[in-house]
């Protein structure tokens, strides 16, 4: 899937430009002429990736940085003072690039920040065979069903993935969740796992957690 750039940028010449430049490159593309025409864009749909001008009308980029923190942003911006540089980035800015730019420079800037941004998502994903969890938003689905969880069963889980194939003792298991769930006992830990395994089978067809008599529990495939 091709990644989508929004370009917030009042200068028609250069928008008109880089729209052209990155369909080229194989990006889909959408423009904003305003700070507030972006705002209304974000509000129906979020870009992979941010370009962004400073003087804008209405809402200026600095007023609008503040909105895009879930968004890599590159300010592309003729301000070419250190310390406007230095304060957009601490504000949320993963790169900055002084007008007029390079092309090439600044196409490689993009790709750079893009390979980043997916790298971070791929992290954020735990999976073993057909179970998938994010991190990031706390979803837990077996192919394209999606796994209620409680917070200690999503603590085991988690822990399992990270493990997976390895048996994992109960002690670690407490140890491990116990930041996020302490109320877990090693009593109520069996209970947990037991609704937890119940709810894999159910979407899965088989089971996918293992006790280890004595030991822990180990997440494989079983035939």
């Amino acid at each position: 899937m091709m990644s989508r750039i929004l370009l917030i940028e009042d200068d028609m010449h250069i928008s008109a430009l880089l729209e052209e430049t990155l369909s080229r490159e194989g990006y889909a593309v959408d423009r904003a002429f305003s700070g507030t025409e972006a705002l209304l864009f974000l509000s129906e749909r979020q870009p992979d990736l941010v370009l962004l001008d400073l003087m804008l009308p209405g809402l200026s980029g600095e007023e609008l940085l503040p909105h895009l923190r879930e968004i890599p942003v590159i300010v592309v911006s003729a301000k070419a003072d250190t310390a406007d540089k230095v304060g957009l980035l601490l504000d949320g800015a993963v790169d900055y690039v002084t007008k007029p730019f390079v092309m090439d420079e600044l196409l490689a800037r993009i790709t750079v920040q893009l390979r980043k941004k997916m790298n971070a998502e791929a992290s954020s994903i735990l999976s073993y065979h057909e179970i998938r969890l994010d991190v990031g938003t706390h979803r837990v689905s077996i192919g394209d069903t999606e796994i209620k969880l409680t917070r200690t069963e999503y603590a085991i889980l988690k822990l399992l993935l990270q493990n997976a194939e390895q048996v994992v003792a109960k002690l670690t298991i407490l140890e491990n969740i116990n930041q996020d769930t302490p109320d877990c006992t090693e009593d109520s830990l069996k209970i947990h796992i037991h609704h937890l395994r119940r709810k894999l089978k159910s979407a899965a067809g088989k089971e996918y957690i293992s006790a280890v008599w004595g030991i822990g529990f180990m997440l494989h495939e079983k035939s």
